[in-house]
């Protein structure tokens, strides 16, 4: 089913950090995840990221993966749900247990139809940041495997250490997800799509906001990926559809302008998982600098 949208320009982004710790282009190897393991270990503060029993807890992974030999992440479009109808998301969800992971990786394979064991968790980010609808939502990231890993690899509470490998094995690309293997959630998940790491450098699709009035962060327009061969449907004869606030609020419906985007909570993560793998730059209180 064809599907078209209107798309608009803005000025060029900023130059990348000196810093980036991956390859934008090239497949995620054994070596582009231990530079993602490495950077999120230094970047994770247990002070900050202090679990709070009173409150209402969330989580959601941040899903690496290659998708025919592009490396990217996958994200989810809401279905027709009480709340977020209509929005970019990662997949997550509310906590029914006392392991924010386990309940990450619960969700991810309930709504996207990828189990645990295909699930390497890289680290977590902080610290957790409060939704709209106030709960505390606890983000991990993890690379998500074509096949099934052995159960003894396998964890849904703790990370997954593997055994050491030549240093030519660890720049193999790692095997690519197909993205017919996902199985939508149809009450839960409209799309899915694989969102390639160059988009988040390139300045067609970026548009600078302040996330909750605050320090200014990335939202990524990607109606044309949904829409596109890179992204799967609940129902493939549906139209690709979301929900704009006419008032444009902050983190209400789909986006600005009738974009849909990554945006709100899900683009403020998104942002900093990129500015600590130095494709951002650093933290600034100037809206003209960007992220």
């Amino acid at each position: 089913m064809l599907r078209t949208f209107a798309t608009t320009s803005i000025p060029s982004p900023a130059p990348l950090s000196s810093g980036v710790r991956i390859s934008l282009t090239a497949p995620l190897s054994r070596s582009a995840l231990s530079s993602i393991r490495t950077g999120l270990e230094f970047a994770f503060s247990e002070q900050e990221n202090v679990f709070d029993p009173a409150e209402t807890h969330a989580a959601v992974l941040i899903p690496f993966c290659n998708v025919n030999n592009v490396p990217g992440i996958l994200f989810e479009v809401r279905g027709k749900l009480r709340t977020h109808s209509g929005e970019v998301s990662f997949p997550g969800g509310r906590m029914d247990e006392a392991y924010t992971l386990s309940a990450a990786l619960r969700e991810t394979e309930e709504e996207i139809g990828i189990p645990r064991d295909r699930v390497e968790i890289l680290g977590r980010l902080g610290p957790p940041q409060t939704s709209l609808s106030g709960l505390r939502v606890w983000p991990y990231a993890g690379f998500v495997h074509a096949e099934s890993r052995p159960s003894s690899m396998a964890s849904g509470t703790s990370p997954v250490t593997y055994p050491p490998t030549s240093e030519s094995t660890d720049e193999f690309p790692l095997p690519s997800l197909s993205l017919a293997d996902l199985r939508l959630n149809p009450q839960e998940v409209a799309h899915a799509f694989h969102l390639p790491l160059t988009a988040l450098v390139s300045p067609p699709r970026l548009h600078s906001y302040l996330f909750r009035g605050g320090l200014p962060y990335y939202a990524v327009s990607v109606a044309d990926i949904v829409a596109g061969p890179g992204a799967v449907h609940s129902d493939s004869d549906a139209p690709v559809h979301w929900v704009n606030d006419i008032a444009q609020r902050d983190e209400i419906g789909g986006g600005r302008e009738g974009r849909l985007e990554v945006w709100g909570l899900t683009g403020w993560y998104l942002c900093e998982i990129m500015r600590i793998l130095g494709v951002y730059r650093p933290h600034s209180t100037e809206r003209s600098t960007p992220p």
